[in-house]
């Protein structure tokens, strides 16, 4: 049996399909099941997970269309079974599974654009369920596969190799810091395709929030980010004196992140990779939904605002659009969450969890 994950979607919803993984893996202990992705993050965080035998990376985004179409047409043929990672309601990935061309093609019919986003070309699909977390809707992928339709959902599932965490212990040494350190985490950036830059808690409010942590907790503040945030984080640093990670990777920033008490996030990967780290996450929601994206599998807090109209955003080609609201008011649900709010949700949580081993 040879079995193919086409995770093309961002680092967050290839994270969130690992509980599945781990499933599937169970169903059938012997398969070869590869991963394919276009994004060096979803990468980073699978090479180490033991239920993947390849990972395949291909830059669809930057490559020419006749070296893609050449790559795909390589692997047409090779697998039994693909699965089209939830959300995948994207034309281009629904070819892309069609062109593979496994015998049985797994996804999703989606309450949005279905139609337009070729999702037929799957020929085992399940209705979208509003109700459900995105691991909820990969689970009901692989049942699919399985006579049993009740499996225990584990937890999101990332692994750090040795070699960083040696990275971890030396850069925390360096920065005089110990793991009795009280650390939080803050990751103020988002993704800036389809409009998400407006996910974005804003950045004068981390700063307030970070100065008020260290002088309450003597806290430490480590900022995380890749290098399109690295301005979003200096503006923050100058105004509470807080630590910018830099590594040379991701899973040696994860690595560090290990280190965290806390983290505070916008709704984010790094927000889905704390989730799987098992740290505390104090986790900003506006026009997403934290029904299906809120952290899987940890101790977590939401804060939002209960507009009539957030969430809005569904699972489409769409770029995020504020319909509600116009001029300075848009996006209203992410401006108008306040910094005692945030602050309220990291005191619940700092005090809470205090005896929680990171090791």
């Amino acid at each position: 049996m040879r079995i193919l994950i086409i995770a093309l979607s961002g680092l967050g919803d290839a994270l969130m399909f690992s509980p599945a993984l781990r499933v599937l893996r169970t169903l059938y202990p012997n398969a070869t099941i590869d991963l394919l992705t276009m994004f060096g993050a979803t990468k980073d965080v699978y090479k180490n997970n033991p239920d993947i035998n390849t990972i395949i990376y291909k830059n669809f985004l930057k490559d020419n269309p006749l070296s893609s179409m050449s790559f795909l047409f390589s692997l047409r043929g090779n697998y039994d079974i693909s699965i089209n990672v939830f959300p995948a309601n994207r034309f281009p990935y629904n070819i892309i599974s069609w062109l593979i061309g496994a015998k049985k093609r797994l996804g999703h019919n989606y309450i949005h654009v279905n139609d337009r986003s070729l999702n037929f070309l799957n020929n085992y699909r399940i209705d979208e369920d509003d109700s459900l977390h995105n691991v909820e809707e990969n689970i009901r992928l692989i049942n699919l596969l399985s006579n049993k339709q009740e499996h225990k959902i584990p937890p999101l599932q990332l692994f750090l190799d040795k070699e960083s965490k040696e990275y971890a212990d030396k850069w925390m040494l360096l920065q005089t810091l110990d793991d009795k350190s009280t650390i939080i985490g803050f990751h103020a950036g988002s993704a800036l395709f389809k409009n998400q830059v407006n996910k974005r808690w804003d950045k004068n409010k981390y700063a307030v929030l970070a100065n008020t942590l260290k002088d309450r907790y003597k806290a430490t503040i480590l900022l995380f980010g890749g290098p399109e945030e690295k301005e979003l984080n200096m503006e923050i640093a100058s105004r509470c004196n807080a630590i910018i990670v830099e590594t040379p990777s991701l899973i040696t920033t994860l690595a560090i992140m290990k280190k965290c008490r806390l983290f505070v996030s916008n709704d984010s990967g790094l927000m889905h990779c704390a989730a799987a780290l098992q740290i505390p996450t104090v986790a900003i929601f506006g026009y997403t939904s934290h029904v299906h994206t809120k952290p899987w599998g940890n101790t977590s807090s939401i804060v939002r605002l209960p507009l009539p109209c957030s969430p809005c955003f569904y699972f489409s080609p769409q770029p995020a659009q504020c319909r509600e609201f116009k001029g300075e008011e848009q996006f209203k649900c992410m401006k108008e969450i306040s910094i005692q709010q945030v602050l309220e949700a990291c005191n619940s949580l700092l005090l809470n969890n205090t005896l929680i081993n990171h090791e």
